[in-house]
């Protein structure tokens, strides 16, 4: 007989009532076979004959009906009643065929239907069904040996039983096991393979916006040229005709300025998408914050009020193509936490040795639990397609990597500030020899002289 076709959501299910459908199959033929036995040590004797026949369909009935959901929802009270019954039909067999040698099969019989795992009292009720049925057997007058041989047999038959089911519970556990480290391990493999697909698309991102800023400033330097040098020859005119004055005062000096506009706005555009970080140089902090507002006039000054206020900041040392890459990205978060508009506040100051940059706004805010999340690589709260979730990653590497730290206070509709803290001169860095930058420490130069 074959098992049934299953599903993969119900297969348990399925597999446990193909299960205890083959049980009860077997222990119904083993029964019939028993009692056919008994059949046969009691020929002749029809009136014994009838009442044991009449008695073993009555209580086979009844297991059937009790057995019927022994693996799944069966209770100690219908497990009590069961082994009650068989007790007595074995001892009633017992006594009507003076306790012929079939009767004794009953007792192994009943210890492989004990499930202890599901009901702890059921080792206590066979040990209690092997006690009164050998009991009643030697106060009837039947010798002892047999009782003895056949109650071993079947605390024998019930422990390697027992065993076997711990065996395959422990199994089961195992395999239990090995699938949940499965699907974590599947998840993070999963969770490893967008995360490259993205840094390949934001890699391809920055290397096409080189590429587009590039061919923008190649025609761009053309116009620039022309339209300085025919402001500088209209200027030259002694007699300029009075229609060509507004260029000469007004129209063409804006247009040189709105060149030099774009120019500075595709330098600052070429600058960062550099796939390099760049190597460790002065840098001014409100200067990278300048070109970061440019780079962000069309997303973030369009539909927000951004207030300014610059401290005079020392010079710092990084990486500063990095740092504006900070400030562009806090200023596009705190713009896609106002859809409806709202006012950025961008701010520095010194505080000890550490420059401050502060970026709030008057957007949703964030609950603790987006904010315990925050930095984390690809969390996003933004709908499917519209972020990536490594703005905010990306700032945090950055910072950590200049050796500083950002602090996050945000409430539920209560606006959100980022506060930056970067040290003038980071810590454990190879320095150049730059105005400012601290000696190296005898540990540092002894490591030095030690390598080299």
């Amino acid at each position: 007989m074959t098992p049934p076709p299953s599903t993969e959501a119900p297969e348990t299910e399925i597999d446990a009532d193909w299960v205890n459908s083959r049980l009860k199959r077997f222990t119904l033929l083993a029964c019939l076979l028993i009692h056919g036995l008994l059949v046969s040590s009691l020929w002749g004797q029809w009136t014994l004959v009838v009442l044991v026949t009449v008695g073993f369909v009555a209580v086979t009935s009844a297991n059937l009906v009790l057995a019927r959901d022994f693996f799944s929802r069966h209770t100690r009270l219908v497990e009590a009643v069961r082994f009650t019954m068989n007790m007595l039909a074995t001892i009633f067999y017992g006594m009507a065929s003076d306790w012929a040698l079939p009767v004794w099969l009953y007792l192994p019989l009943n210890a492989l239907w004990v499930d202890y795992f599901a009901d702890s009292s059921a080792r206590a009720r066979l040990i209690l069904l092997l006690v009164l049925v050998a009991g009643a057997a030697l106060v009837d007058g039947c010798p002892p040996f047999l009782p003895a041989c056949f109650v071993l047999l079947s605390l024998l038959t019930y422990f390697i039983s027992e065993g076997r089911v711990f065996l395959t519970h422990h199994a089961l556990r195992g395999l239990a096991r090995q699938h949940e480290e499965l699907a974590q391990a599947h998840a993070q493999l999963e969770l490893a393979h967008r995360r490259a697909r993205e840094q390949e698309r934001l890699s391809s991102l920055g290397m096409l916006a080189a590429g587009v800023a590039h061919e923008i400033n190649n025609p761009m330097s053309y116009v620039k040229s022309n339209v300085n040098a025919l402001l500088m020859d209209l200027r030259a005119l002694k007699h300029l005709p009075p229609e060509l004055n507004e260029y000469v005062d007004d129209v063409l000096p804006a247009t040189a300025d709105g060149i030099r506009r774009v120019v500075a706005i595709v330098a600052d555009l070429r600058r960062f998408a550099r796939g390099d970080p760049g190597a460790l140089e002065e840098y001014d902090l409100n200067e990278e914050i300048a070109v970061a507002l440019r780079i962000t006039r069309t997303q973030v000054q369009s539909h927000c009020e951004v207030e300014v206020t610059l401290a005079d900041l020392p010079r710092l040392l990084g990486r500063p193509g990095q740092l504006a890459q900070v400030v562009v990205n806090l200023l596009m978060n705190a713009a896609q936490a106002m859809p409806g508009g709202g006012r950025i506040h961008l701010s520095t100051r010194m505080e000890a040795d550490e420059a401050v940059l502060c970026v709030r706004d008057s957007g949703l805010g964030m609950t603790p639990e987006v904010q315990a999340r925050l930095f984390q690589p690809f969390f996003t709260t933004k709908p499917a397609g519209e972020g990536t979730g490594m703005g905010l990653a990306v700032v945090h590497g950055i910072i950590t990597s200049h050796q500083g730290r950002i602090d996050v206070e945000s409430s539920p509709e209560g606006g959100t500030c980022f506060t930056v803290r970067l040290p003038r001169i980071p810590l454990d860095l190879d320095l150049p020899n730059l105005p400012g930058a601290p000696p190296p420490s005898a540990s540092t130069t002894k490591s030095r002289s030690d390598a080299a």
